[in-house]
């Protein structure tokens, strides 16, 4: 009986920093007439011409941001520029470059590192945007992945955190809380695993949540619709931390208030659900899961009639003034003072 093929592997140091570099780059070519210089230089040259450049840098790290015991390594080099793409969407941008760095361990193979990239250049095909450059370096534990988005926008549509009126009208785009119970059920998995290598992981009906968890996408598309729809937001953010997060951040940087509306948060047939299943209050993952990538914005009440048939956009609440706080109106018509429950990226009992 035939010895089982093993998978090739090779060794990251046999290639060097700009050999590895060059082999895991060499299939991304240019699609932008401002990607004027990529990948092989000091520096990427962008010309912007008379429009605006913005800029966005996440960084994802092993055991805080992700677990390759449930994460393959595809959908992490995906996900890893599409919340960047969010950022800039956020800021009514189009993005078109990324740079990509990372630090990893010993551990991480030539292949596993085409692996992620393999997911990188997926969303760079899907989003339409080029990678211009980033670097590497050796971790002693794990894996670090840093992405930079660059971004364009004509400068009066670049829309902002900072400028909400009293007034003006809340909109949240698609649901919310489906990405923090598609974690949950992940993470449920994994401890079951732990406790039983044998065990086969139950992940059947769970699709769309665990989907929304591992490979998220950016609202591109809705960018697209309110520029059609002739609608500037007042002030913009993605939900990467929570709904009730996002909005305190809105607040505190334009000095107003916020009533949200229960009824307008909208929250996936599955992830009412399972978190029903999970003891869990739907709405309280809904404001507070995170990692959505939904947009969050606000209008003036004027442009309510242009957004009101606008696909999968929601009307949540309203600006108020600073004194009156921030304020979430039950469905049963009682006011609660909104907390942000989101993630924080230092508590260590996270």
């Amino acid at each position: 009986m035939a010895e089982e093929q093993q998978p090739k592997r090779t060794d990251v140091n046999t290639l060097g920093e700009f050999g590895l570099i060059d082999h895991l780059t060499q299939r991304f070519p240019l699609r932008n007439p401002s990607s004027v210089l990529g990948v092989g230089d000091d520096a990427a040259v962008i010309n912007n011409g008379d429009l605006h450049t913005v800029v966005s840098t996440d960084m994802l790290v092993e055991g805080i941001h992700f677990d390759l015991m449930y994460t393959p390594l595809k959908h992490l080099g995906y996900k890893s520029v599409v919340v960047n793409l969010s950022d800039i969407y956020a800021m009514n941008a189009q993005p078109k470059q990324i740079t990509v760095s990372m630090a990893l361990s010993n551990r991480f193979s030539v292949e596993a590192l085409e692996e992620i990239y393999d997911g990188i250049r997926t969303a760079c095909e899907l989003y339409k945007v080029d990678l211009v450059g980033g670097d590497t370096t050796s971790s002693p534990k794990g894996l670090i992945i840093s992405v930079t988005a660059v971004g364009q926008a004509e400068p009066d549509k670049i829309v902002r955190r900072s400028t909400a009126q009293v007034g003006d009208l809340i909109c949240i785009t698609g649901n919310v809380g489906a990405a923090y119970l598609g974690l949950q059920i992940l993470e449920r998995e994994k401890q079951v695993y732990l406790s039983n290598p044998d065990t086969q992981p139950e992940l059947e009906g769970h699709d769309y949540l665990i989907e929304r968890q591992l490979k998220p996408e950016a609202r591109r598309d809705m960018i697209g619709h309110l520029a059609k729809a002739e609608v500037l937001p007042t002030s913009m953010i993605d939900i990467s931390d929570g709904v009730a997060s996002e909005i305190f951040h809105i607040c505190k940087s334009s000095k107003v208030g916020a009533l949200l509306e229960e009824s307008g948060v909208s929250i996936h047939p599955d992830a009412e659900y399972q978190a029903v299943a999970f003891n869990l209050d739907p709405i309280t993952c809904a404001l507070s899961g995170g990692e959505d990538y939904e947009l969050l914005f606000t209008i003036k009440p004027e442009d309510a009639e242009k957004v009101k048939y606008l696909p999968d956009l929601y009307i949540a609440g309203e600006i108020v003034p600073a004194e009156d706080g921030v304020m979430l109106n039950s469905k049963g018509g009682k006011l609660h003072p909104l907390t942000a429950q989101g993630w924080q990226h230092f508590n260590p009992n996270q």
